[in-house]
């Protein structure tokens, strides 16, 4: 029963991982959306996998919108790119905050990430 656990914390500390953990997390929800999936998932676990996928396609999709924005405006270009790395920073920042709580025993909840990680994880499973 410890290895479960174990495993489980360690499937959980894995999700966090920025960038890297959006894989295993999209594998996460996409075997709890298949009922005919044999292994169990935790309601913990699908919370952690909807939060990495959020806060990863949220990041991605604001890295590439100022991406863009910077290309396209000559002005605006260099605060755009500053505001790029300064989201990159805050995004690599949190999901290590995430790992530190986790290694601490403590849940992975945001305030405002989370509960909107519930409502995209409605579409998501």
């Amino acid at each position: 029963m410890k290895k479960d656990s174990d495993l489980k914390h360690l499937q959980l500390y894995f999700y966090s991982i920025p960038i890297l953990g959006f894989f295993p997390s999209l594998w996460t929800l996409y075997r709890y959306s298949n009922k005919s999936a044999t292994t169990e998932i935790s309601r913990e676990q699908l919370n952690a996998s909807r939060l990495s996928v959020t806060l990863a396609g949220s990041w991605l999709l604001a890295y590439f919108l100022l991406g863009i924005g910077a290309e396209a405006s000559e002005f605006l270009s260099l605060r755009l790119l500053i505001l790029n790395t300064l989201l990159t920073s805050g995004y690599f920042l949190v999901s290590i905050l995430l790992m530190i709580r986790l290694s601490a025993g403590k849940r992975t909840r945001l305030p405002g990430f989370s509960s909107l990680a519930e409502r995209v994880g409605k579409y998501l499973s």
